[in-house]
């Protein structure tokens, strides 16, 4: 494998919390264009390993480093958005007074600041841009619904819209099926294979079906490292995963 092939590289990162270990020396890497599903119990690490590559931790050692020569550490959350890493949190959290399409509007990537108000006429490059993240996220037909008013696998579509918005080269995605009808679930698979065809995706989930239906390749931390990694099927009949994780 070609550093020039490496999207996301993680080595010996290590973060302590008042004495407790949350990552424990991790290192994984993430190709140009992969999406990896992350696995593992309460506690292992899955939240903070979001965090250090969002820039919301510091790690106390190790290198995180993005494309050929980034060093994520030395960066704060802004600059870390800014260069293309999105990240949606497990809660969703829309503009709910507004419509889908002012949400994406208000989402879009590039600074809006100077002319930005609700009522500025988005211009055509910026109506085509909206419809083909509502297109993207199947939200189309709801492009005129309040925020508030759609399900909760409705606000987690647009919020995975809103960050498409912001055109970022990786998307990190937490739990995205949790609290999620059967059907949402599947639909919510399809999303993420369709979003993984232009950008690199990580996903971060506890639902074993859903991590199935994206067929991809797992990883399983416990304790702050890597504990297997390899298809599903490989890590599900890891006997250290199935001891620590699956057996519960």
């Amino acid at each position: 494998m070609s550093e020039g092939d490496t999207l996301l590289y993680l080595d010996g990162v290590t973060v302590t919390f008042d004495g407790f270990r949350a990552l424990n020396a991790l290192s994984l890497y993430l190709e140009k264009g992969e999406m990896r599903a992350v696995i593992g119990p309460n506690g292992a690490g899955k939240t903070t390993m979001m965090d250090v590559i969002t820039g919301r931790t510091r790690p106390d050692t190790g290198k995180v480093q993005f494309g050929a020569s980034t060093d994520l550490t030395k960066l704060d959350e802004p600059a870390i958005a800014a260069l293309g890493i999105g990240r949606k949190f497990q809660k969703p959290t829309v503009f709910e007074p507004h419509t889908v399409w002012d949400n994406i509007l208000l989402a879009l990537a590039g600074d809006r600041r100077p002319r930005f108000s609700l009522w500025a006429k988005e211009t055509a490059d910026e109506q085509r841009r909206i419809e083909s993240v509502l297109e993207t996220v199947r939200l189309q037909e709801f492009r005129d619904k309040r925020g508030g008013d759609l399900s909760h696998g409705q606000k987690q579509w647009l919020e995975i819209g809103m960050l498409l918005a912001q055109e970022p080269q990786l998307l990190l995605v937490d739990e995205p099926v949790a609290g999620m009808t059967d059907a949402e679930t599947e639909q919510t698979a399809e999303l993420l294979r369709e979003i993984n065809k232009t950008r690199s995706v990580v996903v971060v989930e506890h639902d074993m079906a859903f991590v199935r239906a994206l067929d991809v390749k797992v990883t399983v931390l416990h304790e702050g490292s890597v504990l297997s990694d390899g298809s599903i099927d490989h890590v599900s009949a890891d006997p250290k995963v199935i001891e620590v994780y699956l057996g519960r």
